[in-house]
């Protein structure tokens, strides 16, 4: 040790000798000759070091260096911030195969999906629930609610290079209304005159107030340059519809079909002038498979990273340390609709309010759902303008609520409005006039797992109140064509798509009864037509708001229904992904609302250098 101390005096007592004599020549005042003297002076310095003395100069020179380097790493990092960069890949899997990538005639998921990434609409929805301007640089309404001017964003162009302009949208919103084409979004259009201002400029025209009229702008836009010489009769046929020019946030790159012509994978990159901003993940492949078997073997293989509309139970054996579930609230009301002009049964308000008072809605979102969703009493669901829960205390089942005790609470409904258990057959009737009225009817519901497996958790409670309850299953095609249109049901375990903007018209006014209206209920109330009427009306969302809470109490009084859950939308992808926001979508396709904002890739910036 007093070696070491000696030898590094020695050291430092050389140094600052060379550094003196630096000074006293002047060294340091005339650049030109800085490192030459250096070298001449400092040398011999070194030169004269002992062995031990060497060793301990390039130890501190090896630890002022690494001081400085940890120095530099420390500031770094105070400074700076992770950023999204350019690159990664992203593969997803969706059930079906690609038809129509055209927002006009878009019917599967596979369509919805890739209309949502090639094509922007004049308006785009958030996952905040909202809406922002996407083609548009902005729109004013007049005060009468009846016209809604639009001016698009200068120099937007589609994929293929070419100007977009109020020629395109005019164009898109009137095949839409062309009755030859048959779009799904003619009914949106109903009634509403467009016309074009200027070259940015387009006009649209109401009949009537309609709240909701914003949410359509949402529809994509196609390209007049490409479309315009394509007849209605033609249109499903062009090859457009698999090879669609958009303007959305990515552009077709390559499509791989197999041996008879079907696509099985789409490659996607970024549009550089997408209205918003450019996509950060540089690579989207979309995978398409036949059925879910397909598709899942294709997931746990590892040859696809991410999968969309997945059951609850899948998603909660899928989860590990690779991947991440996002879920997105659906504004969708799942529920028991009771028809009174099938089943006269349902007309006596003390069987309804028995019915709906047994059921365990909690049960059925932990057990059916899996936790994915939620227990409700609302025609409207969480999140909608004017949605508030519980509304209906009597027959509300809340958390610590003994289920068992509001199964006797109903049993005593149905004992003191004269339905009494037949001691043979162990079902309750009652004699009205003079025929005995027997407590029975079925419940109808389409063969999915989920709502097959809600069902029977309702039938089985109902069955303990001593209703005799026929459970009747049918797939999608024949439970729409043959049950729902013509309305041959008792009752009916359903879902129905509220939007994002809340309407709930087209399901309970008295005017959408019968085919192709929605209301399956049958319900008639007049103070709800006024109210429904009324809202649609109303452009201030206060004011709309206070409308539909008075509809869902005239709901409530009246309990044409039972509601039962409102369902997540569920996404699962690596996590790798970044700034995924969840929120409220409409349909699944608009996970990719904000994908361009979406990010795999990241670089370590300073902070002042990051726009905010």
């Amino acid at each position: 040790m007093k070696n070491f101390i000696l030898s590094f005096f020695r050291i430092y007592k050389k140094a600052a000798d060379t550094l003196s004599r630096f000074i006293h020549k002047g060294v340091f005042s005339r650049a030109s000759g800085i490192f030459a003297s250096a070298r001449q002076k400092t040398i011999p310095v070194i030169s004269s070091f002992s062995r031990l003395e060497m060793k301990i100069f390039i130890s501190l020179i090896v630890v002022v260096f690494a001081s400085f380097v940890t120095i530099l790493f420390a500031i770094n990092t105070i400074f700076s911030v992770d950023v999204p960069a350019k690159g990664g890949l992203l593969r997803e899997g969706v059930i079906g195969a690609p038809r129509f990538i055209n927002p006009l005639l878009a019917i599967s998921d596979a369509d919805r999906d890739l209309t949502m990434l090639v094509y922007s609409g004049l308006m785009r929805g958030t996952t905040a629930g909202g809406l922002i301007t996407d083609l548009a640089e902005n729109f004013s309404v007049s005060p009468d609610g009846l016209t809604y001017t639009f001016v698009l964003k200068p120099e937007l162009t589609w994929h293929d290079g070419k100007p977009v302009s109020s020629d395109d949208v005019v164009f898109t919103i009137t095949k839409a209304q062309d009755p030859v084409l048959r779009s799904p979004k003619r009914a949106s259009w109903e009634g509403v005159a467009i016309s074009k201002a200027d070259k940015r400029t387009v006009v649209f025209t109401l009949q009537q107030p309609y709240s909701p009229f914003l949410e359509n702008t949402t529809m994509g836009i196609l390209p007049r340059h490409i479309w315009g010489e394509i007849s209605s009769e033609q249109f499903g046929f062009s090859k457009y519809n698999e090879e669609p020019i958009g303007s959305g946030p990515y552009t077709i790159k390559t499509i791989k079909k197999d041996s008879s012509g079907v696509p099985i994978k789409y490659e996607l990159a970024p549009f550089g002038q997408f209205s918003l901003k450019k996509a950060h993940i540089e690579k989207l492949e979309l995978y398409f498979f036949s059925n879910e078997d397909a598709l899942l073997n294709a997931f746990r293989s590892g040859n696809i990273d991410a999968i969309n509309s997945i059951s609850p139970r899948l998603a909660s054996e899928i989860k590990n340390r690779d991947k991440q579930v996002k879920t997105f609230t659906l504004p969708r009301v799942f529920g028991v609709f009771f028809n009174q002009n099938q089943n006269e049964i349902f007309t006596n308000s003390a069987i309804r309010k028995a019915l709906a008072m047994s059921i365990d809605k909690n049960r059925i979102v932990n057990d059916v759902l899996y936790g994915y969703g939620t227990a409700i009493e609302s025609p409207l669901p969480p999140g909608n303008l004017g949605y508030f829960n519980p509304i209906n205390k009597e027959v509300r089942i809340k958390e610590g609520d003994n289920p068992h005790e509001k199964i006797e609470e109903a049993k005593k409904i149905l004992e003191d409005a004269g339905w009494k258990i037949n001691a043979e057959t162990g079902i309750r009737e009652k004699k009205i006039g003079k025929k005995i009225t027997i407590l029975e009817f079925s419940l109808t519901t389409s063969d999915t797992e989920e709502l097959e497996n809600a069902a029977s958790i309702v039938v089985e409670t109902w069955k303990e109140l001593g209703a005799n309850v026929t459970l009747k299953t049918f797939n999608a095609g024949d439970l729409n064509q043959n049950i729902i249109r013509p309305r041959k049901y008792d009752a009916l375990f359903f879902g129905e798509i509220i939007g994002r903007e809340s309407d709930p018209f087209p399901f309970w006014h008295s005017s959408q009864r019968n085919d192709p209206g929605l209301n399956i209920a049958l319900y008639t109330n007049i103070a709800v037509d006024n109210l429904l009427e009324k809202g649609r009306q109303t452009l201030d969302s206060r004011e709309r708001a206070e409308i539909y809470k008075k509809f869902q109490e005239e709901i409530t009084k009246d309990m044409p229904a039972i509601f039962v859950y409102s369902p997540d939308s569920l996404y699962v992808l690596p996590k790798k992904v970044h700034n995924v926001k969840t929120g409220t979508i409409t349909v699944p396709s608009e996970r990719f609302l904000d994908i361009s904002n979406w990010f795999i890739e990241t670089d370590r910036v300073w902070r002042f250098f990051v726009k905010n």
